[in-house]
């Protein structure tokens, strides 16, 4: 597998495209329990088979890579990205998990995109694992499912490169108290510095249709947490670090100007922000950035931060 920082890439994979549509890339049919129970007392299907599933039942949709740098991390017995391939081909063929690509305008995408099957919810029942798992799930669109992606890498490299990282939350839910409205952030992640807890909260945004004016009413909701914001809001004792996590630097910068133009820039925290590919720098701890005003001017600037390192 190519390494994070030989990624020659200069725009996102999880960036969206012109005319981006998803496209079904599993297999029809039907495959009975008693026959994946057969595969598994054979051990055509092995434990590492399980730790794909258990992933992906966390995570909702993964890639491929993002799939073998898990498994890497728990120690799972697999040589190399090939091995891997051929082992979710497995549990595609057996209804397990199925399967979409993305394609445009632009054409197919170059990854695939795991997610799960009705099978896979029950061979995680049967082993005491909850899945909140439903056929619905599958159903989501192209920027649901690349916001997903792209807050999953970014969780996998402070797992795989953050010496302070300590844990993380997908989907933390926020209480907005003045409009009584509770809505799910994409991470919340926990860092540990000379003996202090810290927490940021990753918000990923896509350019996908009407962005700008879906990011203006997320704001007020963001707004009316940090503004009224008391010990104890959303199990927060302390504000925590909203972080932008964005598609590239032009992107960023589009945001900012946003917040500020819709005045829904908050006051109590510095706007922070990071890209898709910034996480695959091996050292993270000059992964975010800021916007200072300079001669009248905001311009974007690399801010280093110890914790993330």
């Amino acid at each position: 597998m190519i390494e994070d920082n030989q990624i020659q890439a200069k725009v996102s994979p999880f960036a969206m495209r012109k005319g981006e549509i998803k496209v079904f890339d599993g297999k029809d049919g039907y495959v009975s329990m008693n026959q994946i129970i057969q595969k598994i007392n054979i051990g055509h299907i092995s434990e590492v088979h399980f730790g794909v599933l258990k992933f992906i039942n966390q995570f909702e949709f993964l890639t491929s890579r993002q799939l073998f740098q898990l498994l890497k991390l728990e120690n799972y017995d697999i040589k190399d990205q090939d091995k891997l391939n051929n082992k979710l081909e497995q549990l595609i063929k057996n209804k397990i998990l199925t399967r979409y690509y993305f394609t445009s305008e632009e054409g197919n995408g170059i990854y695939r995109v795991y997610c799960m099957e009705k099978m896979g919810k029950y061979l995680l029942t049967s082993r005491e694992i909850e899945s909140n798992w439903q056929p619905s799930d599958n159903a989501k669109p192209v920027e649901m499912i690349k916001k997903k992606l792209a807050g999953n890498q970014l969780v996998i490299a402070y797992m795989r490169k953050s010496h302070y990282f300590t844990k993380y939350t997908l989907k933390p839910i926020i209480t907005a108290k003045q409009a009584s409205k509770k809505f799910k952030a994409t991470v919340l992640m926990e860092y540990t510095y000379d003996n202090k807890k810290y927490n940021f909260i990753f918000e990923a945004i896509r350019r996908e249709e009407n962005w700008e004016n879906k990011l203006v009413e997320r704001m007020k909701l963001w707004k009316d947490f940090y503004d009224n914001f008391v010990p104890g809001d959303s199990e927060f004792m302390a504000l925590p670090q909203l972080v932008f996590l964005s598609e590239d630097n032009m992107h960023s910068a589009e945001i900012f100007k946003i917040l500020l133009m819709n005045k829904v820039n908050i006051e109590k925290i510095t706007h922070y922000f990071t890209t898709d590919l910034a996480q695959n720098e091996e050292n993270l701890s000059k992964s975010l950035y800021d916007f200072a005003l300079e001669g009248g001017k905001y311009k974007l600037r690399n801010v280093e931060a110890k914790i993330l390192g």
